[in-house]
């Protein structure tokens, strides 16, 4: 009992920095977060401090030289954490206050989500992403919970180009809140799945356009609700993404 106490606190008070290219760079932290590293926690030659690349490597590390432009450091031990399964992959219409999709890409990576694809639809308010700006929101979400891995996010994408092209995941589904298909619930599809990889669409604040839910379902993907009260973008986004990671919740 006291050992995984011990444990939890060490986890709770673990600096965490973000480096893809640390394994092949020579061991140097990217300027920003070598200036976060020491010029903001102040970290000095010789502490102890732990790094992951977003792509399932985590490591502790020791500063050799505590540069708050090109922070080196020497790996110390390193260990590899596999993706979990099955993989979540949400295809989402960024809302018009990008507050709120930013409040979705943050809660969607504490619950294990691995790739997000921004869609711009018919009736999409919002028209234009800032990628660098949601790149840094992912990370800093990812080193705050203690992931391995950093979800991916792509450039804002047409609706029928990402229709159109070919999706490794086993299962799609799209869900929207036209009255006429009949969709069923998607918690209790997965429960019916195989653990493979699933993609999900998820509409603007104006839903999908019936010509979009048509060209979706002639390319396989299934209707599907989130439950029996209509949710906004975000939240519809995040419920998709729980049904996924934490099938627990839903037996």
């Amino acid at each position: 009992m006291y050992l995984c106490l011990v444990n939890l606190i060490q986890k709770a008070n673990m600096q965490i920095f973000y480096e893809p290219d640390i394994l092949t760079n020579g061991g140097v932290l990217n300027e920003e977060e070598s200036r976060h590293c020491i010029k903001v926690l102040r970290h000095k030659n010789g502490d102890q401090i732990h790094i992951i690349n977003g792509k399932g490597t985590r490591l502790l590390c020791t500063i050799t030289d505590a540069s708050p432009k090109v922070c080196k450091v020497q790996i110390e031990q390193q260990e590899y954490e596999e993706p979990e399964k099955p993989g979540c992959h949400i295809a989402i219409a960024p809302t018009k206050s990008i507050d709120r999709f930013e409040w979705f890409l943050e809660k969607s990576t504490e619950l294990g989500i691995d790739k997000i694809t921004p869609l711009l639809c018919h009736q999409s308010e919002r028209k234009q992403i800032k990628l660098p700006r949601l790149e840094r929101v992912l990370t800093a979400a990812t080193k705050q919970c203690l992931r391995f891995w950093r979800p991916s996010i792509t450039e804002l994408t047409d609706f029928r180009s990402f229709i159109n092209s070919t999706h490794p995941e086993t299962y799609k589904f799209i869900a929207h809140c036209a009255e006429k298909e009949r969709k069923e619930l998607l918690s209790e599809l997965k429960k019916n799945t195989k653990p493979e990889d699933i993609l999900i669409l998820i509409g603007p604040e104006g839903d999908f356009s019936p010509e979009e839910i048509e060209t979706a379902i002639k390319n396989g993907f299934i209707p599907v609700v989130m439950g029996k009260n209509r949710l906004r973008t975000e939240t519809a986004g995040i419920a998709a993404c729980m049904s996924v990671k934490m099938p627990e919740l839903y037996k």
